[in-house]
């Protein structure tokens, strides 16, 4: 059988005024990655990815360091709900910047309680497909790997909110569960399906083993 690894983004740009981009760190971390599997000849017989930038730069970064892959198919169903969307539904009043601990606890407080609002369609934030819409593109992307690439190893690189979706078809986890594996997947971080024709089986989640080393305790990080 073969593995289906999902890779969520490397560090952006949490704060700034364009957050869709990596941060130095990110691609650091992203880079990293590709050189940890080129040392231990790991190869890809696909690549998939969302179709944003952080997406993009990424998978940039990984065959930076891995020397090559095949050309990435891009699917929309694998971009990450809009945070920002999120929270103004539930609540209008500017958060301001998430720049002290106590602010970006608060701001994740809030968008795990916008979530859950979401995913029971209490709220529609504007904008964004309907959380229905949203699982229904995470699971077509599973789909194509199943009927297409079983027995194949195969790289897919997106954001935490598909991936835990993922997680969560996969395990058939309650949406407070996805939620809470959400919350916690870190930047680069590598999270394992066996690929069978009938279906997947998670393997791992949320691996950092290419930042193990001391070296780089400094790069783990999770928005």
């Amino acid at each position: 059988m073969g593995t289906l690894y999902l890779v969520r983004h490397g560090q952006a740009s949490f704060g700034a005024e364009n957050y869709d981009q990596l941060s130095p760190v990110g691609h650091q971390q992203a880079v990293r990655l590709g050189q940890f599997w080129r040392e231990r000849g790991q190869r890809f017989d696909a690549v998939i990815t969302g179709t944003l930038q952080r997406h993009v730069q990424t998978l940039d970064g990984i065959v930076e360091g891995l020397g090559a892959a095949p050309e990435a198919l891009q699917l929309p169903g694998l971009n990450e709900y809009d945070s920002h969307a999120l929270i103004a539904a539930i609540h209008p009043q500017p958060l301001g910047p998430a720049d002290t601990p106590e602010r970006y606890r608060a701001h994740f407080r809030i968008l795990c309680d916008a979530l859950a609002q979401w995913m029971a369609g209490v709220i529609s934030p504007q904008g964004m497909p309907s959380w229905n819409e949203f699982s229904a593109g995470v699971r077509s992307a599973l789909d194509h790997v199943r009927h297409h690439h079983a027995g194949q190893n195969v790289l897919l690189v997106s954001s935490g909110g598909p991936i835990s979706t993922a997680v969560g078809e996969v395990l058939g986890t309650a949406p407070e569960v996805t939620i809470a594996l959400n919350m916690r997947i870190r930047n680069s971080a590598v999270t394992e399906f066996t690929i069978a024709p009938k279906r997947l089986m998670l393997q791992t989640f949320n691996t950092l083993p290419h930042l193990n080393e001391l070296e780089h305790a400094g790069w783990v990080t999770h928005a």
